[in-house]
């Protein structure tokens, strides 16, 4: 399967669900997907979360094909009529959908298992995209989909994450891991506390601002959590050695600039290290209302 793709360098996410845009739903999937898609070296550069409107999903697609090389859509894959993933991006590639009786036996075994007809409604999930490749589902009815064109790439997997999770790490095994660019994205996060946003940022920009011009650049951005401020840095290289030594080296330029107010520079929590530093010392606290 790997010969029959390129590796993408920039990837897109497409969350399809009008319940995610309300406040009862979350979309945790585009988290995971994040991540696995990082190990692999791959950026993700944008992620939406779409309604279940064919004219809204089908503008979502095209101004996602148009950012990125690699486009991941989750939901929409179900029997009812407001499952529409799978009509929308058919009608973005101009490719008929096709009954695939092997599909259609799955849903067909997977009902039988247990004791039960296939509803007629379920033949819908049978029908793909013209020379989508399917991507097995062993947890559910909607098969996952993959449509290559050029430099089109485009993955669609079903929503809920007990199917979608197992079905796109095999994904990964079965192409991307073995296409996987040279090195993996590698990050840092240096994290501090007892400064606003704007204060660190006016100390580190002089710091990180060279960093662009490094080979290979350091890609910087600052985020502003609950009493803390965190610097993210994340880079490529040769090898995974000369990145973290890549990284090593702009966390020490950091730390430097911002002072004894950096606290974390290996992921540890401002709980972690404070009871670190407590029992180095053998200390104890007493709290009392």
């Amino acid at each position: 399967m790997t010969s029959a793709f390129r590796l993408p360098s920039r990837a897109g996410i497409i969350a399809v669900g009008s319940e995610l845009l309300t406040p009862f739903r979350t979309d945790t999937n585009s988290l995971f997907i994040t991540s696995r898609l990082n190990d692999a070296g791959i950026e993700v550069g944008v992620k939406l979360i779409v309604g279940d409107r064919r004219d809204d999903l089908l503008a979502a697609l095209r101004e996602t094909m148009a950012l990125a090389d690699l486009v991941i859509i989750t939901g929409g894959l179900g029997p009812t009529d407001d499952d529409i993933t799978r009509e929308v991006v058919a009608e973005a590639f101009g490719l008929p959908l096709v009954e695939d009786p092997a599909v259609l036996g799955r849903i067909r075994a997977r009902f039988a298992a247990r004791g039960l007809p296939m509803p007629e409604i379920n033949r819908r999930q049978a029908r793909v995209p013209e020379d989508a490749r399917v991507l097995p589902n062993d947890h559910g009815t909607a098969p996952g989909l993959v449509i290559a064109r050029g430099r089109e790439l485009v993955v669609l997997l079903p929503g809920p994450p007990r199917e979608l999770e197992p079905m796109f790490n095999r994904l990964l095994n079965d192409w991307l891991a073995d296409a996987a660019a040279p090195s993996r994205l590698h990050r840092r996060v240096v994290a501090l506390t007892g400064r606003t946003e704007s204060q660190v940022d006016e100390l580190a920009q002089p710091v990180y601002g060279r960093w662009t011009a490094w080979a290979p650049p350091i890609a910087t951005s600052i985020l502003a959590q609950p009493g803390q401020i965190e610097l993210h840095l994340s880079t490529r290289a040769d090898t995974d050695e000369a990145a973290e030594a890549l990284l090593a080296r702009a966390v020490r330029e950091l730390t430097a600039a911002l002072g004894e107010d950096v606290f974390s520079t290996d992921g540890r929590p401002l709980e972690e290290v404070v009871g670190g530093r407590l029992r180095a010392r053998g200390w104890q606290i007493a709290v009392a209302e």
